[in-house]
Formats: structure tokens, sequence, C-alpha cells
């Protein structure tokens, strides 16, 4: 068993979806759990969050619903994108509610249903501004009233996603959203009423109200992670992962002595240097030391030096007693201190959304739950 491991606390995932319903209410949550959950595991998250009050869970792939069907979830499965048009049947056989937004996708959809005497929810996705995936607002009628043509597709639900919700100041959102009601309204005018109406992420569905419509589409703020700055501490989220491994090796190293490959951290006294048995394979990106990336070893902060390799990364300790077997602390606490997501993507110039989810499957899950 390797000594690298990450930790999830479904206590806190269950803790976050309830502040969630409580800030949206009465609007519905579907909990996103694509990526393997953000990296923190599907299947136990997935069933975490419908304990804990969760109406849907949203995907990105039909294999990753599929892979929540295989495990007895029943729940309503949202799939946030179009599939590809050789997986629609799929996507039929799984009872998932499909999202669509181009008309030979909904043709082999149908299709797929009638073959299978089954009857499809759809969601259109309409594009309001971001210019990635979806129906143009103009196209939306036309396309909507293609998908009632067909007596095996219900249209449940139509949707758009917002670009800058996390930019809590940019008015584009109350753009998109302007974009959207109108959507809505050309919709009801021809007679369509889709009974789902969404346009929230986390950020968007704490933060405007206004797009709160039906249901919100809850993702990193599900796992305790900020959508916005602030956002986290306003409701009360709390990170449900942790990240942690031991020392493997410790040795002196003498002053102006290298690091790592290409040397490219040079000690200016002599130091202790605690190697860690994780790398960039695992998710530990190979520049996290050269742009300040730290650690927790003994309750304190130590710096990572030199470059991430594969499987191992290195560790300025200094003149303190490290022995090999210490617990090492990557994201989650220890003692006082605690680093978080957030914290890494602030080193590495991304977002925490990137870090959790690319903690690699190489690093064993282990879950924790209330009563344990």
């Amino acid at each position: 068993m390797r000594a690298a491991r990450a930790e999830v606390d479904l206590e806190a995932v269950a803790h976050n979806i309830r502040a969630l319903r409580a800030a949206v209410s009465p609007a519905l949550v579907c909990a996103v759990v694509k990526a393997d959950g953000y990296g923190h595991g599907a299947i136990a998250t997935s069933e975490a969050v419908l304990e804990a009050g969760a109406d849907w869970l949203g995907v990105a792939l039909v294999e990753e619903a599929a892979v929540l069907r295989r495990a007895g979830i029943v729940a309503p499965i949202l799939l946030l994108s179009q599939p590809r048009l050789a997986d629609l049947a799929a996507a039929v056989r799984f009872d998932l509610r499909v999202c669509v937004y181009t008309t030979s996708a909904i043709e082999l959809l149908a299709a797929a249903a009638a073959d299978q005497n089954r009857r499809v929810l759809v969601h259109l996705k309409v594009d309001t501004g971001m210019n990635r995936v979806g129906v143009a607002p103009s196209e939306a009628v036309a396309m909507a009233q293609e998908i009632c043509r067909h007596p095996e597709l219900e249209l449940e639900g139509v949707f758009t996603h917002c670009a800058v919700a996390d930019e809590l100041d940019n008015p584009f959102t109350d753009l998109q959203l302007d974009r959207f009601d109108q959507v809505i309204r050309e919709l009801a005018s021809a007679g369509i009423e889709p009974s789902i109406r969404h346009a929230a992420n986390s950020a968007t569905g704490i933060e405007h109200p206004r797009g709160r419509y039906d249901l919100i589409r809850s993702g990193i703020a599900v796992y305790g992670i900020a959508p916005a700055p602030g956002l986290a501490a306003e409701l009360g989220l709390r990170p449900a992962l942790t990240l942690r491994a031991e020392v493997s090796m410790v040795k002196r190293v003498a002053a102006g002595d290298g690091v790592s490959y290409g040397l490219r951290h040079r000690f200016e006294s002599e130091t202790t240097v605690a190697t860690v048995p994780i790398g960039y394979a695992d998710g530990v990106p190979r520049r996290f030391g050269l742009s300040g990336g730290e650690v927790l070893i003994g309750g304190r902060r130590r710096r990572v030096v030199g470059v991430v390799t594969m499987d191992q990364l290195m560790v300025d300790c200094g003149d303190d007693l490290i022995a090999a077997g210490d617990e090492v602390v990557l994201i989650g606490q220890q003692g006082a201190e605690v680093i978080t997501a957030e914290e890494w993507a602030a080193h590495l110039d991304t977002i925490a959304y990137e870090v959790v989810c690319g903690i690699g499957p190489r690093v064993p899950r282990f879950y924790r739950r209330a009563d344990e």
C-alpha cells in the first residue's frame, strides 16, 4: 500500500449539500460528480450527496453515468453536454437526462428511444455567451420544436452556463441571464414551457438569486472549495479532501549542493532534505516547488524544493529533526496549519478545480463517514 493517500470526509460533503440546499431553496440541487467527483470519487460522493438531500446528479460523459448506474444509483442523472452520437443509445439504456443542441443528435436520440421502447427526458442547452457548446438563442425555439416533434422525447429542461460567475462584479452574468430569460419567453410564446429551467453553477446559485430558476448545478462547492473568493466562508463550506504522504528518506545536504533534475534549486547553507514519495504522476505539478509550494511536516510549513519528479518530491526541512515515516500533509490540516487546494491554485496560477481533479488514480482514496 502506498504511503500517499487521499482521504475524503463524506460528512463534510453532506454538510456542504445541506448548506447549499438551505441557500438556494426552493430550487432543486444537482450535485455535479463528473471527473470522478472532482477527484474525490464519484460513487462514494454521489451516495453521500443523495443521502444528504441532493435531488439530481450531473456528469459530463455517458461512461461516468454508467459507472454510477452499475453501482446501483437510481437518482436522476443529467448529461451536461451532448454525448457523441455513437453513445446516444447507451444514454437511453442508462435512463439519463440527455443534453442536446444539434438536429442530428435529436434524430438519433429519438430513433434510439424508439428502438428501446422508451421515452427520454431531454434538456436543450442554449449558448448565451460562453461560446463553447449549445444552440444559439436565435435558434432555440426551432430546436425545441424539433425535439417536441418526436413522441419518444420530452423536453423537460432548457439551460445555459455562465462564463464569469466567479467574477462577482462582472455584469456579463446578468447579460447572459437576460438572454436566457428572452429564450424562455420565446419558448413560452411558442407554447413550449419546460418544467426545469437552469443556469446556475455554484457561484451563480449563491450570488445571483435570479439565476436559480428551478435547479442549480453545484460542483466545486459540494467538495467544500470556494467557487469565488469568500463564498466558502459565507456558506460555511467544509473542505472534504486531505492529501497525505510520508517521508521516505532524510539526508543532510551541503551548502552549494543542488536538488532534483537540473539542480534548479541550490542550498545556501547545509540543510536537511526529506524525500516524499508522491510526484507529478500523482497530481503534484512538476513546477510546484519552483512556484513556492509548501507541505506540512511536524505541524510546520516547509518548502518543496527543485522540480517535482514523476514519483517523488523533496522538501527543505532546515535543521529540524525529521525521520522516515513522518506524516506529510500536502492538502489539509496538520496541527494549527492548513494548506488548501486554493493555495495550490494561487501558487500554480490556476484554479482549485484543476488541483483536485488532477490527483491521479495511483493515489488511493479512503472515505470517512460521520459515524467513523
